[in-house]
């Protein structure tokens, strides 16, 4: 016996069927959130994409999945979206009652105060900046080894209701985070799970507008995953749900996710109506009235939204007008999505050489990004290339872009489907 746990502490082994449930009950931990996959198969309280039922469930939830990720457990990693729990949860956030609160605090946790909530919150915002210039894949699994080692045993400290509040809402600020980080790293069925999660948590911390904003994101993710109909409930429900609190921004924002979603249904009026509703809203905005992490949303960044609505509907001019108007030059993988957008509507203008111009810039600007979502569209644009553009044009740019590290990505996904 000895030997055997020697050996896996070492890391030459894995527990075996005796050591690892003692291992599990010792630890007060699954063996899913161990990484011990081959001793359970599949965890079905990890892998189940409901919305939590109260704050004490998706502390518990979150804090399962954030070990378990951390562990690797591949069923959780490469689990895929869940279309129902996309309607499950804007409706029950919808019809919910009053902010809840949890039944029972530790009472050997930590004592908690707003100083706390602060350090949380700072820390987070430096981790949002990392993934906004290097991409999501680049310190995906630091953030997520902060949020379990130090902001879990946090949720279980000691602490008053109203400090409650803002831990819990910015816990759900972190979370969403956490969500659109695995997002970008197509780890679609985790970053769904951690929208859930942090759904829940703004709910609780009574911050209505973050809660609407997840929502957003679910219905950003779902457009991508070619969920048409459920992105635009989604960003429906989003503006329905916070039309007590909403502020210009955020309206225009919902309003633009429920374009995008249209934009790929092919139902261009409804999607126009939805762009000037944004535009219109966006108009009235004044950063200082705005929850400060929506404020990133600005004309350029409405005019990327807009450039991908028009790429969809195929109107190639207006793609170009608006995704010319869409950098940012402060965030670098926006900047990288309007650039591709921008190459993919000059191809379908039928100007090859200025797509393939285009799309250099795109690989030189994110070069430094780690981003299975920008792998994304370099493949989309790839099969676009290959039918579109003149044999010798689409020669010379595969020369050209065949020493980046995206454009190399790209292919090997083209080859794997």
């Amino acid at each position: 016996m000895k030997r055997r746990i020697a050996s896996w502490e070492n890391g030459h082994s894995t527990p075996d069927e005796f050591y690892g449930p003692v291992v599990c009950e010792t630890l007060g931990m699954s063996a899913a959130e161990l990484g011990l996959g081959h001793l359970t198969g599949q965890d079905s309280t990890l892998l189940d994409a409901g919305y939590p039922t109260s704050p004490d469930a998706a502390i518990a939830n979150v804090d399962r999945l954030w070990q378990a990720d951390l562990n690797g457990y591949e069923p959780l990693l490469q689990a895929q979206a869940s279309e129902p729990a996309w309607n499950e949860a804007s409706l029950r956030w919808l019809v919910a009652p009053e902010a809840a609160f949890p039944k029972a605090l530790g009472d050997r946790g930590p004592r908690v105060g707003l100083a706390d909530v602060a350090m949380v919150k700072a820390t987070c915002d430096m981790f949002a900046q990392l993934d906004d210039r290097f991409g999501g894949d680049h310190a995906r699994q630091s953030v997520i080894q902060y949020l379990s080692r130090d902001v879990a045993p946090l949720l279980c400290g000691r602490y008053t209701e109203s400090v409650g509040r803002a831990l819990f809402s910015t816990v759900a600020e972190a979370t969403l985070l956490a969500g659109w980080m695995s997002y970008d790293a197509c780890r679609h069925g985790l970053a769904q799970r951690y929208f859930l999660q942090g759904l829940r948590l703004a709910q609780d911390g009574n911050d209505r507008r973050l809660a609407g904003s997840i929502l957003s994101a679910m219905s950003h993710q779902a457009t991508f995953l070619g969920q048409f109909t459920h992105a635009a409930t989604l960003a429906r429900a989003a503006l329905m749900g916070i039309s007590a609190v909403a502020t210009p921004t955020l309206r225009a924002q919902f309003h633009a996710m429920e374009a995008r979603a249209l934009a790929r249904t092919g139902d261009r009026q409804a999607c126009e109506s939805a762009l000037a509703a944004a535009a219109n809203a966006l108009e009235s905005s004044n950063t200082d009235d705005e929850p400060e992490w929506i404020t990133y949303f600005d004309a350029a960044e409405l005019a990327a939204e807009a450039a991908h609505c028009f790429r969809d509907v195929r109107s190639a001019r207006q793609a170009v007008a608006h995704a010319e108007n869409a950098m940012s030059g402060s965030h670098v993988r926006s900047d990288f999505f309007a650039t591709m957008v921008l190459a993919d509507a000059h191809l379908h203008a039928g100007d090859a050489e200025e797509a393939c111009n285009v799309a250099l810039d795109a690989l030189d600007l994110g070069e430094q990004l780690r981003s299975a979502r920008c792998v994304a569209y370099l493949t989309e644009f790839r099969r676009h290339l290959a039918v579109s553009a003149p044999a010798a044009a689409a020669r010379e740019f595969h020369e050209q872009a065949a020493e980046h590290r995206l454009w190399t990505a790209s292919g090997q996904v083209v080859t794997a489907s």
